[in-house]
């Protein structure tokens, strides 16, 4: 075979195989719940967001712009989205795909946001972009409830640093 032909059908492989797009997990607030309650000096920001509401897609680029500058850090971003669970394949991942999101996306299946609400926040309205920077070892905690630009997000994350 000659080179040739040995990089057509390598390329031929490579376009035959299907994307490879981010795994986004499906999970119940009782495990959302036990991995904000996670010990550790590892400060995590948690951002509530769907991919229907427009701040919040805004605000999208500059969490991933600071997730970025974090690596090597001892910070970990969660995206948690709030989509019906029924639109994952057809909304959130194809969304995560076509943003590039690298941080780690999980969709929310809980449509009764009473139930869970009050415990990720006493104070949260349940209005969204809603973001939670915290840190269990150090017992600090922030939250927003409002869009934050990578500049804003970038100041309040320094203060757990």
């Amino acid at each position: 075979m000659s080179r040739f032909s040995f990089l057509l059908l390598g390329v031929g492989l490579l376009l035959a195989t299907p994307s490879l797009a981010q795994r986004v997990a499906v999970l119940k607030f009782p495990a959302l719940q036990q991995r904000l309650a996670r010990p550790g000096d590892t400060t995590y920001v948690v951002n509530f967001w769907a991919t229907w509401c427009g701040p919040c897609v805004q605000e999208m680029a500059g969490f991933e712009k600071v997730r970025a500058a974090q690596a090597g850090q001892k910070v970990k971003f969660l995206l948690v989205s709030l989509d019906y669970a029924a639109l994952l394949d057809k909304k959130v991942k194809p969304f995560v795909q076509k943003h590039g999101l690298k941080s780690e996306v999980i969709l929310l299946d809980e449509p009764d946001l009473n139930s869970w609400l009050q415990k990720v926040d006493g104070q949260w309205s349940g209005s969204i972009p809603f973001t939670l920077i915290y840190n269990n070892q150090a017992k600090k905690r922030a939250t927003f409830e409002h869009p934050l630009t990578a500049a804003e997000l970038t100041a309040e994350l320094r203060k757990f640093l």
